[in-house]
């Protein structure tokens, strides 16, 4: 998916919510553990309740790995489903992969042509060598680790100065271009947003820490928000879970249009 056409989408929708489906079975409502595949069915349920709310969906690939191959397939199933129904949904792989670059080269054919997903999230420490493969695929996305809503987050990026993590953002940002790299940028780091925005004018954050975390779509608008959106802000447990009974669908319809309409109060 190209900028611009993300950029679409966000006009067109009012939106920029990206919705996390971060399933864990122990959650998702009784009834569907009697369905062949209940992770995917939850995820279809979600997706056609949500789709025209938001823009983007994000698969957190771990939990669909930690149910061994059958996860795996539930995977493969729900990136199919969106794909084939909804192709201008912009689709994210948290996978936080980063390895030298023959591995990574692997993970973004495993992620790109295999899965086709648009993107998938990346982990820098290594440096260039562990980014720039992601970077070779045409319109298609490195979402690069930059400074993360966890409070392990101060144990190094944080750290320094000028702080770490604006060295990461700065040195990264000169591997690639707006138009194949995003970062994410966690919401509880409110009082950094307008930093990485000095740092980083024209780039998309990927922003988590919405709703459940304690981030708020107003701070992340007052200090992210460009003319072209220019973000997206992942909820996940916030939607997906805002039911475990059988209305969990419409439930979570619900929660993305309120999320959905107030974001559109800050789109121009």
């Amino acid at each position: 998916m190209t900028t611009q056409e993300l950029i679409d989408q966000i006009r067109k929708k009012k939106s920029f919510l990206c919705i996390g489906l971060d399933v864990d079975i122990q959650k998702i409502p009784p009834h569907l553990l009697k369905t062949a595949d209940p992770i995917f069915e939850f995820n279809k349920a979600i997706i056609e309740a949500t789709h025209h709310l938001c823009v983007a969906y994000k698969p957190n690939t771990a939990f669909y790995e930690a149910y061994g191959i059958k996860g795996w397939m539930a995977l493969e199933k729900t990136i199919n489903y969106i794909n084939e129904n909804y192709p201008e949904l912009f689709t994210i792989a948290d996978a936080k992969r980063g390895d030298i670059g023959n591995t990574s080269s692997m993970y973004a054919k495993a992620f790109f042509e295999d899965l086709n997903f648009d993107s998938i999230t990346v982990a820098p420490y290594m440096g260039s060598d562990s980014v720039e493969p992601f970077l070779a695929f045409e319109n298609k996305w490195a979402i690069v680790l930059g400074l993360t809503s966890n409070q392990g987050a101060f144990d190094f990026q944080m750290k320094g100065h000028p702080e770490l993590y604006k060295e990461v953002l700065k040195e990264v940002s000169s591997w690639g271009t707006k138009e194949n790299t995003m970062f994410v940028i966690g919401a509880t780091r409110a009082d950094q947003l307008q930093n990485v925005r000095n740092i980083l004018p024209h780039h998309f954050l990927l922003i988590p820490g919405v709703g459940a975390q304690g981030g708020d779509v107003a701070t992340v608008c007052e200090h992210a928000l460009t003319d072209d959106g220019g973000i997206l802000i992942n909820v996940s447990r916030g939607i997906i879970y805002a039911s475990s009974q059988e209305d969990f669908a419409s439930k979570a319809q619900e929660a993305a249009k309120m999320y959905q309409q107030e974001m559109q109060q800050f789109i121009k």
